[in-house]
């Protein structure tokens, strides 16, 4: 009976390293000297400063379109200013005064609160 045992065990490993042996493996090590390396020299920069500091470079999507030119501020509608401001976060809103806060604040309050509560809701339903 042991012995019936001991060769299934056998057979398991026999199988588990034909497997790891026939994986094909990464090698994180670079090759030196390789065909057409560029080596450690920096690439130079195709496009001049002057398009640089007045074009978006890379904002094209159409196909025989150019770039955009960069306007002045002036140009640009105020609310794109905007929008890198910070907002508050959920614990900060929760401190405040509920009824003092103005509307923008207390609708991402609202939006939070329900986001954080479903999470609480999920995580309390999730099978473990």
């Amino acid at each position: 009976m042991a012995m019936s045992h001991a060769r299934s065990l056998r057979s398991v490993i026999n199988s588990m390293e034909l497997e790891a042996v026939g994986r094909r493996a990464f090698s994180a090590k670079a090759k030196k000297g390789g065909k057409g390396g560029a080596g450690d020299a920096p690439k130079a920069s195709i496009l001049d400063k002057e398009v640089k500091s007045t074009t978006v470079v890379g904002a094209n999507i159409l196909k025989d379109g150019t770039d955009p030119k960069i306007l002045p501020d002036s140009e640009y509608p105020e609310w794109l200013w905007h929008l890198i401001d910070k907002r508050p976060a959920l614990s900060e809103l929760r401190r405040k005064n509920i009824e003092t806060l103005p509307y923008e604040d207390l609708k991402r309050f609202v939006k939070l609160d329900n986001r954080a509560r479903i999470k609480e809701n999920n995580s309390l339903k999730a099978k473990n």
